[in-house]
């Protein structure tokens, strides 16, 4: 059996086709995948006391957490308590990391005062 010029063709066209199809994957729905993954487990993360930044951008710290919303405390003022969906959240800092640095960022505060004197 003998191929004419004309299917050749178009298994060259199928095959150009899922090579589209590939490349449209590994470049484009594999790393929203990944990133989505990233932001599930995030938020999975989180736990009250942890400091939050919000898509927003206003910095606040978890109160409560339910399955779909959280209760944020934004500012020194503890009369600002806005329940938010988690959608909302875009960054986490665990508590216990917050202390860390604002406890060796007092030391280097200190460090430089002392210097100073």
């Amino acid at each position: 059996m003998v191929l004419t010029s004309g299917a050749a063709g178009g298994g060259i066209m199928i095959l150009w086709i899922v090579a589209m199809f590939a490349l449209i994957y590994f470049m484009m729905i594999r790393p929203q995948r990944k990133e989505q993954k990233k932001i599930n487990e995030m938020l999975a993360s989180m736990e009250v006391g942890d400091s939050v930044v919000t898509t927003s951008g206003f910095y606040g710290v978890l109160l409560d957490i339910t399955d779909e919303d959280v209760i944020v405390e934004f500012g020194n003022n503890k009369n600002c308590r806005i329940p938010m969906r988690k959608a909302a959240i875009a960054q986490v800092e665990k508590a216990s990391t917050v202390a860390t640095v604002s406890a060796s960022s007092k030391k280097e505060e200190a460090a430089e005062s002392e210097k100073e004197a």
